[in-house]
């Protein structure tokens, strides 16, 4: 046979051919190359991201003798499998039961949408499972979360785990709706369907009143907004929104004597109805059978302003949170652009008086940033420098953010009484003593308007102001005593003493020549001063409008024939040429940013079109930053990086934060 084959080379290459499928159907592993981007996906694919199991939970399955496919849209079939089978350890097995129970609720999730069911029985039981195994693989699988903190494994559990929360929170909250709606508290919930006891508390988000709605903050994004502030970490992150004030009044007619929609009715502060929350589940147990046993848990919401970490089982743990969601979502329903212009022209709803809006629930160890809006504008103006501010740990760790809306139509020497008086009265109600953090170093930011408002609240006018509005209603006799007691309160005052630094924006310190121009005399003609602005000062309006009226006369007042705010704001008013020359409160630094629509304009016959720099320049100035944009400057990235150095350099000089920081300006 052999001689055979030598003989025929021919015969051998035949059967070495009939071999190779044979030898090729015994190779078990064969090579494949896959590029980087495709094994990246491939490793991080999981239920959530996909739709599909991730590659863990599907090579788990295989080695308990589970094939993968069947696992799809009957996932619940191969729990059983997954948690009694040998062959894989247990925390291999808790993050695969963690990602099967997510992907059984997700399945749930679109059959009760079918069925046009909202949440199911069903759903919710597996959420809770979701939570329950992802609670603990995180806690009671061998090794810590810090153990295993650079791994894509531990990421995915957890936002099994933070999903599920998510769900769970919102079916509670609906329940806690309808136990406050029947006279319950709403922080003890159970649920006797599933034999669940679940115990909720939101005690740290201080809310008095009972939420309008919860959405989770990753369902909702906002045009507008340039960046979005979070922080990764555990729990749910969510906004609870309010109901929120109703500051708006008919501004056609003069006020009602009775009713609950009177000035002295409308509250002077509020916080921003919306909060940022973060929720956590927290089941019983202090072993991995107690806990997988248990049908008892913590549903624990916090407020991630004031809590970065928590304690699970021993360990400190990091709270995901969103600084940004309830503040995009409060501006987003506000309707400030309407009632603002409404407010500036007298007409349909606006508002009477200043309101402070506080951007989060008070906190007395934070300092204060007070921000002034400008001209036919409201606290909408500093969407993006709030949210950068926020958005900056330290600052956030250091800083509370106030935000006046006012009317902007009224006299500018009236809003800075009505302003400085629904601060002061802010403070004093949650400092009545004056000696929190919150009550001293505040920082005042103004834009245009607002600019003008900050630098008088921080002026010293004397008599200043008080002669040359008397002087120019040539005002003589008895009239003239009489107006200047009941103005001395608006003209005559101390500069607020509790702030520490200041920063103008694009501010008309000296007037500008638009408001004298045709276009400011033809929008100065419509914008109206209702009775309502006026308030307790419609006896001084009717001594100044009608020269035979005194201040104790029982008839209506005549229509006010005051300047209003454009008119204040001309370059040749002599209320804004008097407030130029009054000098900031002594030792009080403060900033410029100014803006310049055409750098190729020489700086000093510059203007951002409307404020020319000769009247935004201030002297005696820290620091004055020139950049080139419209009049809306504080909306822009430099602007907004600037205020935040000059915050920081307020920290660092009072011994908050360490000096050398980088500087800005020129």
């Amino acid at each position: 046979m052999n001689r055979h084959c030598r003989q025929q080379p021919w015969l051998r290459l035949v059967l070495l051919l009939l071999l190779l499928p044979l030898a090729g159907g015994c190779a078990m592993v064969k090579l494949r190359t896959v590029a980087t981007p495709d094994f990246t996906v491939a490793k991080r694919a999981d239920v959530l991201s996909s739709g599909q199991l991730g590659a863990a939970t599907r090579e788990a399955l295989q080695v308990i003798g589970i094939d993968p496919a069947l696992c799809g849209q009957q996932a619940s079939d191969c729990i059983t499998p997954m948690s009694q089978r040998p062959g894989v350890d247990t925390e291999v097995r808790l993050a695969a039961l963690a990602e099967l129970w997510t992907l059984v609720a997700l399945n749930q999730v679109q059959a009760d949408r079918k069925a046009g069911v909202t949440a199911s029985l069903a759903s919710h039981q597996a959420w809770l499972e979701a939570a329950r195994h992802a609670y603990a693989y995180l806690f009671f699988s061998g090794r810590s979360p810090a153990q295993r903190a650079l791994e894509d494994r531990q990421l995915q559990v957890r936002d099994y785990y933070n999903t599920a929360v998510e769900q769970v929170t919102a079916v509670l909250f609906e329940r806690a709706r309808e136990q406050a709606a029947n006279g319950g508290s709403g922080t003890q919930l159970q649920l006797a369907e599933q034999g669940w006891k679940i115990t909720a508390r939101y005690d740290q988000l201080g809310l008095r009143s009972v939420p309008r709605a919860m959405m989770a903050a990753s369902s909702i994004s906002f045009a507008g907004l340039r960046s979005s502030y979070r922080r990764d970490g555990f729990g749910a992150e969510l906004v609870v929104e309010m109901e929120p004030p109703q500051l708006a009044l008919p501004m056609d007619a003069a006020e009602p004597e009775e009713g609950p929609r009177r000035v002295e009715d409308i509250p002077v502060f509020s916080e921003m109805p919306a909060v940022n929350a973060t929720a956590v589940l927290r089941f019983a147990g202090n072993t991995l059978e107690q806990v997988l046993a248990s049908r008892e848990l913590d549903l624990e919401v916090y407020a991630p302003e004031r809590t970065a970490s928590i304690i699970l089982q021993g360990h400190s743990v990091p709270l995901a949170a969103n600084y940004t969601a309830a503040y995009g979502l409060w501006l987003a329903n506000s309707g400030f652009a309407v009632e603002s212009l409404r407010t500036l022209f007298g007409r349909g709803q606006g508002i009477a008086r200043p309101h402070i809006y506080l951007m989060q629930p008070y906190d007395p160890d934070k300092r204060i940033i007070f921000l002034l809006h400008g001209l036919a504008s409201s606290p909408e103006a500093w969407v993006n420098l709030v949210n950068e501010v926020t958005g900056d740990k330290v600052l956030r760790e250091h800083y509370q953010v106030w935000s006046v809306y006012y009317p902007t139509n009224a006299p500018i020497g009236l809003n800075r009484y009505t302003i400085s008086r629904a601060l002061n009265r802010t403070l004093a109600h949650f400092d009545p003593q004056g000696t929190a953090v919150a009550s001293q170093d505040m920082v005042f930011v103004g834009h245009s308007m607002g600019g003008v408002l900050a630098r008088l609240m921080l002026s010293t006018p004397g008599d200043a102001l008080l002669s040359s509005v008397v002087e120019g209603f040539e005002l003589r006799g008895d009239r003239r005593q009489q107006a200047q007691r009941r103005l001395a309160p608006l003209l005559r005052y101390q500069p607020e003493a509790n702030v520490s630094r200041a920063v103008f924006i694009a501010t008309p310190h000296q007037g500008t020549d638009i408001a004298t121009s045709g276009l400011g005399n033809f929008i100065g003609k419509f914008v109206r001063l209702p009775l309502t602005i006026l308030g307790g000062f419609a006896d001084v309006v009717q001594l100044l409008a009608d020269p035979d009226a005194t201040a104790d006369s029982d008839d209506p007042p005549a229509r006010p024939k005051l300047p209003n705010s454009i008119d204040n704001l001309k370059a040749s008013n002599p209320f804004i040429r008097v407030a130029a020359g009054l000098p900031v409160r002594r030792g009080l630094p403060y900033h410029s940013i100014i803006a310049r629509r055409d750098p190729a304009v020489a700086l000093a016959q510059s203007d951002d079109g409307l404020v020319p720099y000769w009247s935004a320049h201030l002297a005696g100035a820290e620091s004055e930053k020139v950049i080139t944009a419209w009049h809306s400057v504080q909306e822009t990235p430099e602007a907004v990086l600037e205020v935040r150095r000059i915050l920081h350099q307020e920290l660092a000089e009072n011994g908050d934060l360490p000096a050398g920081l980088p500087g800005a300006g020129r």
